[in-house]
């Protein structure tokens, strides 16, 4: 069986959550919508889909009226093991960078935090060719040119007609030089932060060096946000070898807290801009 997506565990642990609310047990859902108790337990715990129908009949016993939540919903019934345009790209991503592409395809918003490297969804091919060659230690020449060719496909979800809100908070350490012996590669990342920081709905700041201890000293993280369903929102978290996807409300709640304070120590925008001209121009 395929390892469900973050979508689908969100669709399944939101509608257990509902129905603990409601006071039900699975047997008293099971006579209301005509559905198997055992059924019920597998779609909530994302071993099975489930048909937008007895999604939307669920959500009536369970007194949900919010229309943006409904359709949050149903969209990841209908799309919970979608894997959409990067499938040919299967054998050189993992699972989670799939649920990940997927997640961005849908979310209203995004907050990122990275401590070393340029967001994915601001990257240069050159700056990601480099960096995804060092991180990906193994990969061939043909499997970094893949992941660089999904890398750039992702990022046109902030060019779509209702383009993704992206703030991305980056530390200035991320602005230093990573490729030494080809400078033009960092001045042109750091060119494209300054075009692309001029969109409406993307914005820049930078962490200076000299910033007090902060809350991102621990690491990046990043949070996709869906429209007015925050209860929805999931964390990510990237490690060298393996992701790992924070889903409790709570604790993604705290994470949007971090970034709230990320947000605050990091410069202004104006400050960020210059900052980034500056670092570019020093690129010798």
């Amino acid at each position: 069986m395929a390892e469900p997506t973050v979508r689908t565990r969100r669709l399944g642990s939101e509608l257990r959550r509902l129905r603990v609310a409601s006071g039900l047990k699975l047997d008293d859902v099971s006579e209301r919508v005509n559905l198997p108790p055992s059924k019920i337990s597998r779609v909530e715990k994302a071993f099975l889909g489930i048909k937008p129908d007895d999604l939307s009949r669920l959500l009536d016993v369970y007194g949900v009226d919010d229309l943006e939540k409904r359709d949050a919903l149903q969209s990841f019934a209908r799309h919970g093991r979608t894997r959409g345009w990067w499938q040919p790209y299967r054998d050189v991503i993992s699972p989670a960078y799939a649920d990940l592409i997927s997640l961005e395809a849908d979310a209203a918003d995004m907050r990122s935090y990275e401590s070393t490297l340029i967001p994915g969804l601001l990257q240069t091919s050159a700056y990601a060719r480099a960096t995804i060659r060092a991180i990906n230690m193994t990969s061939t020449d043909g499997e970094v040119d893949a992941l660089v060719e999904v890398r750039m496909a992702r990022q046109s979800v902030l060019t779509r007609p209702q383009p993704l809100q992206l703030w991305a908070v980056i530390h200035e350490a991320a602005l230093r030089p990573r490729v030494k012996s080809a400078p033009q590669v960092m001045r042109e990342q750091l060119q494209k932060l300054l075009d692309i920081a001029r969109l409406p709905h993307v914005s820049i700041q930078v962490l200076p060096l000299d910033a007090p201890p902060h809350v991102g000293m621990s690491g990046s993280f990043t949070v996709v946000g869906f429209p007015e369903t925050s209860d929805l929102d999931v964390a990510l978290l990237e490690h060298l070898t393996s992701a790992l996807y924070v889903e409790d409300a709570a604790e993604v709640s705290r994470y949007g807290t971090a970034f709230e304070h990320l947000r605050a120590a990091a410069l202004p925008f104006d400050e960020s801009a210059d900052l980034i001209e500056r670092s570019k121009d020093n690129i010798k």
